[in-house]
């Protein structure tokens, strides 16, 4: 294991923009959302706020949504709840978490007293994970998929070999439902042992400040986080947006919306390929972008005078100063950023080239 300086576990893209009316590029929540017909869906849930919140017809719904029976769903209070739970509820010896990666599973896992390995993946193979680095005595992994930050689609076969009898396998598919047909998925899988996948639907639909998310398992593994979980912990308005969202037409939208996604980042991936020393971590699967430049901390700063607000690297385990994530915007939004980073880069010649 490669020892590198401590970063903050819990910095995250939203203290980039907070009280500020910077342009967003450093959260990973797509623009424009919630959709109006999602808003009105949730508003209309405050008049049974009175009532207990029952989880049964939303956890019906994740679970039709990925064929499974509903034994298989826990419903949480986003994605981040989970990781929570599991450090909590799941036994491990040996917890590896493999980074650079969203780093609120390894801050759960040390805030529950686990001392965590960390699988460091390398820039100079694309950040693709060999399952032979993770150690065999490992009995609980964490990996995303795609990831964040480098947003990395790893193969579904390449994740299912790491799993074995005795190991409890995590994969963070946060943002799989922003992947076209939502390829190397294995939600939805029941042949391997000790899987967990967490799903969120803050990102795709702009949910952040009511969090939800569910967790996807065995049985027994679901029974045993939702043990540690407080009780009624998804509020009446989450329950609502989680069975809206997995409806049939809701699932069609996110895939229309994944389409798009795919075509914005292709396009800021050609902006960026226009500038001198901006080096793009990729193929990129997900909806945002991972680039290294030279002196990436003070371009941040000086992009913020110019108006926007980005995701600095070095808080995730793996990578330094001169990394950056962007968040994918629409066509105009990034042609605004592009020109902005290049007079931040100081270069005529490459501020010319995006014009």
């Amino acid at each position: 294991m490669t020892t590198l300086p401590e970063p903050d576990l819990r910095h995250h893209g939203d203290a980039e923009v907070r009280g500020s009316d910077l342009t967003d590029l450093a959260v990973n929540v797509r623009a424009g959302t919630p959709p109006a017909w999602l808003r009105d869906r949730i508003a209309r849930s405050l008049d049974t706020l009175a009532a207990y919140p029952d989880g049964r017809p939303a956890r019906a719904a994740v679970a039709r949504r990925h064929g499974l029976p509903t034994g298989h769903v826990l419903l949480t209070a986003g994605a981040a709840e989970a990781f929570v739970l599991i450090s909590r509820a799941i036994p491990a010896r040996r917890p590896v978490v493999v980074h650079p990666q969203f780093t609120e599973p390894e801050a759960a896992l040390r805030d529950a007293g686990h001392r965590v390995e960390r699988v460091l993946l390398s820039a100079g193979d694309g950040f693709r994970l060999a399952p032979e680095a993770v150690p065999d005595e490992a009995d609980l992994v964490i990996v995303g998929n795609p990831t964040n930050p480098t947003s990395v689609l790893h193969p579904a076969g390449t994740l299912a070999a790491l799993a074995r009898p005795g190991r409890v396998l995590v994969v963070d598919e946060a943002f799989m439902d922003a992947v076209p047909g939502e390829a190397e998925s294995l939600a939805g899988r029941t042949d391997v042992p000790g899987l967990v996948v967490l799903r969120s639907l803050t990102k795709t639909w702009g949910l952040a400040g009511l969090r939800i998310g569910y967790v996807l398992g065995a049985p027994e593994l679901v029974a045993a986080l939702e043990r540690a979980q407080p009780l009624w912990p998804v509020s009446v308005p989450a329950l609502t947006a989680a069975e809206a969202c997995c409806e049939p037409a809701a699932v069609e939208e996110a895939a229309l919306a994944a389409a798009r996604v795919t075509a914005d980042r292709a396009h800021l991936v050609d902006r960026l390929a226009g500038l001198p020393g901006v080096e793009v971590c990729g193929p990129a699967a997900g909806p945002f972008v991972l680039v290294r430049l030279p002196g990436a901390d003070a371009i941040r700063e000086r992009l913020r005078e110019h108006g926007f607000a980005v995701r600095r690297g070095d808080t995730f385990p793996g990578l330094g100063p001169e990394w950056l994530r962007l968040a994918v915007r629409d066509r105009g939004t990034t042609d605004r950023f592009a020109r902005a980073l290049a007079r931040c880069l100081d270069r005529a010649p490459a501020d010319r080239r995006v014009e």
